[in-house]
């Protein structure tokens, strides 16, 4: 990291459980386990990033985050779990299965978004414009530790795509521009007012480990 660095931030999104494996929904409201192969891929993701020296860990308040990380918290380092960083609230369709009716109204939503209409959301769930303002939240939280210059942040993946975009000053309607799969990886450096973003989507510990 140069001096112009201030901070580094390594975000994955938690392992595979096994309603993503059944392809059911699961927002903020459903908290998960990993399955085998979840563990298997934050088993693969520890060993292939343990040498860097984080200095603290960041989680969202739902379990599949904290276990996807849980050998860098027993390893000693710092962890704390942030409300802004958990997923997206799907409310009525949260515990539904994929199927061609969910997937009709799912594009719809997704759809409205991309066209601009942030404030859009399922019955009982969270518009991109509300997930935003606790993620600014959080947000702020980690950047005002100045002596944390090199942290890991596990969250979800819609609001990963949504938490890419508000770094780099994007527009909401982009945020499909921004793939995850079960703990890919993003590194963003920070100097202080801009973020640029120095590993995209990197799943180089799956390919090596795997």
């Amino acid at each position: 990291m140069s001096d112009t660095q201030i901070k580094r931030l390594y975000i994955i999104r938690h392992g595979e459980t096994e309603l993503n494996k059944q392809k059911i929904v699961q927002g903020r409201g459903i908290d998960a386990d990993l399955n085998d192969t979840g563990r298997a891929q934050a088993e693969a993701f520890y060993q292939y990033y343990k040498d860097v020296p984080f200095d603290k860990v960041y989680t969202s308040k739902l379990k599949r985050t904290h276990q996807t990380v849980i050998k860098f918290i027993k390893s000693g380092l710092p962890w704390e779990q942030l409300a802004g960083l958990d997923e997206v609230a799907w409310g009525n369709y949260e515990g539904e299965k994929h199927s061609p009716e969910l997937d009709i109204n799912f594009t719809k939503l997704i759809t409205s978004w991309a066209s601009g209409d942030y404030d859009n959301k399922a019955v009982g769930g969270e518009s991109p414009n509300e997930v935003h303002v606790r993620q600014v939240e959080a947000m702020d939280k980690i950047l005002s530790h100045q002596n944390e210059k090199t942290v890991l942040i596990c969250m979800h993946g819609r609001a990963l795509r949504l938490l890419m975009c508000g770094l780099i000053n994007q527009p909401f309607k982009n945020m499909d521009e921004f793939p995850h799969q079960n703990t890919s990886l993003y590194v963003l450096d920070y100097n202080g007012k801009d973020f640029a973003i120095e590993e995209f989507n990197s799943l180089a510990h799956l390919q090596q480990q795997l």
